[in-house]
């Protein structure tokens, strides 16, 4: 009886499983398991990121966007009129104005240039954090030591100019963020822009016939731009930072205009520090902005900004990275200074000493008041300037990627075209994307039955990546699939905020029927295998802040994603109902991005249809102009690094290529619109014709919303996987 029994219940658990897996447990979220398990694999990454840091100049000058030619300064531009001119005040040894420089075509820096009325001892960039002023920092210190001193203005973290006054957007992103937003996907930075501001400086003071020492000093925001431009440029003789210095795998939990690609690869604040080295430098733990998050936002406003808190550091841990700026570079020459260091101390650090003698002979300090009034147009002219030139590198980038892409593709046969695009594809998962080792866990793969219609049944399956990082998706099997038969399969990718079941689900009552019409079942109802994948990007900020882990380490979403359908793909390829040389891809919305991004780089993906997303991308990112833009959406996460420069659309339909891919776009779909979608498909349309293959590419414009149509994708599902 026993065994009888356990016979029945082997063959009853076998069909409730697929041939060669595992049974699988129910998750009542498989999603939030997997954020969760990405999260942990993303901060063990970050731990292990400092064992294999090579810093150097050049690499810094790349990830923080130092690209740009900066414009000679012929002299500093006194800024003034008749009701408020350029000369602030004189005092016996000096005068103070306001200034600014040019520093690339309409940028400028702007700020107080104190200048002393004899020979200078020493020449001072100072640099005050971004919620204050120029003005602010002018004090009896700064006015008798007898130096030639710049102080910039930064762009701060208010939110009064995070607007586009022609659309009536109006947003909390603070001034720095919005200026992130735009530049990042260019290849240019916020820090980076604020550095070249210092670095003209430089230019100018080491131009200059009478050459004295030059300090640069930083507070809060700015310690960090002080050591950022130090490490760079080796003429700036000696540095003063406070309150920025810290370990920095936190990086990511900070505000979004401090997230850098590559940064934790090569780079924390102590290796930074050593490319200093051997000049004089002063750390201090004192002046650390405190900051719980953006902006609240006012009425009218967009409560869109992205989520970031500063707090200072315990002394522990800062003094800690300052004992690996000495492990690193031992030639270090740090003073750390706490709330006991004084300033004569500082002094006779960072000079030598008959500058600091000449400099502490004439200091004098009483507490008198300064109190100069900040210019109130000033903010609004920075942002704008940064704003404008940004804009204008989307037609210089689009040059960029002319000569650097389309202009050394070899169009003379198929054979040769794939043979460059091989090096293309690898540069764009490995510098653009970011690419992870392939997958390094047995698969395991485990599989439960879901549930049948009269026509499909549909399985569940998981399967292992790395550790904590697992594959998850739902499998519609036709019923009419015979014994050993092998079927094409179609691979279908849910959105934003979706998972695998929102594909297949003909409920009414479920609201991403309207979006998906099933699609995944209706397929499989015409005979494909279809498998419907989770992507990562679900759970709101859990999944956002994903984002701001993997980028310090050079690396995305879709390096996770990428891996996952790596091992989706060997799975499928294995299986006794699948044709593993016809495994197509077919995604909506973030699913289409994601229809971009992965076959792009997995070839064993034999086509390609983007829904609902393709798009003059990096217009789509960057652009002010256009009212769907994610510059003034929440999509935080959204900017790729330097993809403007490298990557569009085109660029990775043409990665795809000579594999078929189809576009399906609807009229009245939001997320663009069909002009830019034409025009950047049109390069796609040319690449194929000159190819010789213009059969094996598409577009359908269908009078519709942001949703599936399954029209023309299903005729061309059927014909290109040769399914009748």
């Amino acid at each position: 009886m026993r065994t009888i029994l356990a016979l029945f219940l082997t063959a009853s658990l076998q069909a409730q499983t697929l041939p060669g897996t595992k049974p699988l447990e129910p998750n009542p979220d498989f999603s939030a398991t997997m954020v969760a398990g990405v999260d942990k694999f993303a901060l063990r990454l970050i731990d292990q990121s400092k064992a294999g840091r090579k810093p150097t100049r050049e690499k810094l000058k790349a990830i923080i966007g130092v690209v740009d030619e900066r414009l000679p300064i012929k002299a500093l531009e006194f800024v003034g009129d008749t009701e408020s001119p350029a000369l602030l005040m004189e005092t016996e040894l000096c005068r103070v104005f306001r200034v600014r420089w040019p520093v690339f075509d309409g940028v400028h820096g702007e700020g107080i240039y104190v200048q002393p009325k004899s020979k200078p001892h020493a020449r001072v960039i100072y640099l005050p954090d971004a919620d204050g002023t120029p003005e602010k920092l002018v004090d009896e210190f700064l006015l008798t030591t007898g130096c030639e001193i710049v102080i910039p203005t930064l762009v701060s973290r208010d939110s009064e100019f995070s607007t586009n006054d022609k659309f009536g957007v109006k947003t909390n992103i603070p001034h720095r963020e919005w200026i992130y937003r735009q530049s990042y996907e260019l290849g240019r930075h916020i820090i980076g822009y604020e550095v070249q501001k210092a670095l003209a400086l430089v230019d100018w003071f080491k131009a200059q016939p009478d050459q004295v020492p030059l300090l640069i000093a930083g507070v809060g925001e700015c310690g960090m731009l002080a050591l950022h431009a130090a490490a760079i440029d080796e003429r700036i003789d000696s540095v003063y930072s406070s309150g920025y210095f810290a370990p920095r795998d936190g990086v990511w939990a900070e505000p979004i205009y401090r997230n850098v690609f590559g940064l934790l690869r090569d780079f924390g604040d102590a290796e930074i520090a050593s490319l200093i080295a051997p000049r004089p430098l002063a750390l201090q733990h004192l002046f650390y902005p405190k900051l719980a998050g953006p902006p609240d936002a006012k009425q009218g406003e967009r409560a869109i900004a992205a989520p970031g808190k500063l707090r200072a550091p315990e002394l522990e841990s800062f003094k800690a990275e300052i004992e690996r700026v000495k492990q690193l570079a031992p030639t270090s020459r740090i003073l750390t200074c706490t709330m006991e260091t004084n300033n004569e101390q500082i002094i006779r650090h960072l000079f030598p000493q008959a500058t600091a003698d000449a400099a502490l002979k004439t200091l004098k300090v009483t507490g008198a008041t300064i109190g100069l009034k900040p210019d109130a147009t000033r903010q609004k002219r920075m942002v704008r300037e940064l704003e404008t030139f940004t804009q204008r590198l989307l037609v210089s980038t689009e040059i960029e990627r002319n000569e650097q892409f389309w202009k050394k593709l070899p169009l003379t046969s198929v054979a040769d075209f794939e043979k460059h695009t091989a090096n293309e594809r690898d540069r764009f998962w490995n510098e653009v994307i970011g690419r992870l080792p392939d997958p390094n866990l047995p698969m395991n793969a485990k599989s439960r039955f879901v549930r049948e219609t009269d026509k499909v049944r549909i399985y569940e399956v998981t399967l292992d990546v790395w550790e904590d990082v697992f594959a998850w998706g739902w499998l519609c099997l036709p019923k009419d699939l015979k014994p050993g038969e092998k079927r094409p399969v179609v691979v279908c990718q849910h959105g934003l905020e979706g998972i695998p079941e929102d594909t297949i689900t003909d409920d009414p009552a479920n609201r991403a029927v309207a979006y998906y019409h099933a699609f995944a079942q209706r397929l499989a109802e015409q005979g494909f295998v279809t498998f419907a994948p989770h992507n990562l990007y679900r759970g709101k900020d859990a999944f956002r802040t994903l984002q701001r882990k993997l980028n310090p380490l050079g690396l995305t979403l879709y390096s996770v994603i990428n891996g996952q359908h790596q091992r989706i793909l060997e799975w499928l390829k294995t299986q006794t109902f699948t044709q593993p040389d016809k495994i197509a891809f077919y995604g909506l919305s973030y699913g289409g991005k994601s229809a971009m991004r992965t076959p792009a780089v997995l070839k064993d993906y034999c086509l390609s249809i983007c829904s609902g997303d393709f798009n003059e991308w990096v217009r789509k990112c960057v652009s002010t102009d256009m009212p769907m833009s994610y510059v003034a959406t929440g999509e935080y996460e959204i900017w790729e690094w330097n993809m403007g420069r490298t990557f569009n659309y085109a660029e990775m339909a043409a990665l795809i290529a000579p594999r078929p891919f189809m576009v399906e776009r609807g009229h009245n779909d939001g997320v663009g619109i069909d002009e830019w979608v034409n025009y950047e498909f049109a390069k796609v349309r040319r690449l194929y014709n000159k190819l010789l293959i213009g059969d094996r590419t598409t577009i359908e414009h269908f009078d519709g919303p942001h949703t599936i149509h399954g029209v023309g994708t299903f005729e061309f599902l059927k014909e290109k996987l040769g399914w009748k």
